[in-house]
């Protein structure tokens, strides 16, 4: 009897742990890839798993610098504000010169268990 109940848990905690997505199955893109130069400038993301929106994550962390164009001390604060449409996440920050910024995100998802990163580029014009 003890035996059987302890395949059944270790079944259902197997379970369990294949319903949960993995950080592959969650992917970041650019709303628009180019942006303006300037300060105030507002950059979106747009979280999808699988092709669809996902909406309510929290933003844990969000850091954007010049890093792509060599650059990594160039950076600028980043704030998060709202985004309107389901898995689209905005942030104001200041790009204060023309190139590429990174935007680095991580974003705690509902129903995982350990947050999902990402790293978006954006030019800027």
């Amino acid at each position: 009897m003890l035996k059987t109940i302890a395949v059944a848990l270790t079944m259902l905690a197997c379970i369990g742990a294949s319903a949960s997505a993995a950080p592959r199955d969650y992917t970041f893109a650019a709303v628009s890839a180019a942006v303006s130069q300037g300060d105030g400038v507002i950059v979106s993301i747009r979280l999808t798993k699988k092709g669809k929106p996902v909406a309510g994550a929290q933003i844990i962390k969000a850091e954007i610098s010049m890093a792509p164009d060599g650059m990594e001390d160039m950076q600028s604060a980043v704030t998060t504000v709202p985004g309107g449409e389901p898995g689209v996440y905005s942030f104001k920050t200041d790009l204060t010169m023309a190139g590429r910024w990174l935007l680095i995100v991580s974003a705690k998802v509902p129903d995982e268990p350990k947050p999902v990163f990402a790293k978006v580029i954006f030019q800027a014009k």
